[in-house]
């Protein structure tokens, strides 16, 4: 039993090498900062309504809307209807053409910020993104530069509404 008691008496404790585990941690911690700063710069915020929730706002002379069809982008107002419809091409769907009109839209309504994104079930994400891009802003040339113009930022999504069968005689 003495024995024991020496032995243990006479070994020194072991200290820890955490040379390794702060390597890793120099490492490790900016590149998480790093990430977290641009997984934020890349969230575009909407405004999506809750459920059985009322606009308290007064409506405004125009409510536009951009319906995404299979076959088709519709350019609306709720109150006045179709405005300017866009039917796809061979290569997909026309964009340009989309910006354009949105121009012309912006010309008159100076003021107005928000927009309306309704889509059929299948139409992919992809072409959401690039409809969500169109509607925020485009490129015009001013003093020969390109500048970024803002079209309609406050961009909201939803289902877009059933087209009706064309009724027969």
């Amino acid at each position: 039993m003495k024995s024991r008691r020496r032995r243990a008496r006479s070994q020194e404790p072991v200290e820890l090498n955490i040379t390794a585990f702060m390597n890793l941690m120099v490492i490790l911690v900016p590149f998480l900062l790093i990430t977290a700063v641009f997984s934020r710069m890349a969230i575009l915020e909407l405004n999506l309504p809750g459920p059985g929730s009322e606009s308290s706002e007064p409506p405004v002379d125009l409510q536009l809307e951009v319906v995404v069809r299979n076959s088709v982008i519709e350019v609306g107002a709720r109150d006045k209807g179709l405005l300017k419809s866009i039917a796809k091409g061979a290569d997909g769907y026309k964009y340009a053409e989309l910006t354009a009109y949105l121009k012309k839209v912006k010309l008159q309504y100076p003021d107005k910020l928000d927009a309306t994104v309704l889509l059929e079930a299948d139409i992919p994400y992809e072409v959401l993104v690039q409809v969500m891009d169109t509607l925020r802003e485009t490129k015009q040339e001013r003093d020969g530069e390109q500048v970024r113009v803002e079209l309609f930022p406050e961009i909201s999504v939803g289902d877009a509404p059933i087209r009706q069968a064309a009724a027969g005689p």
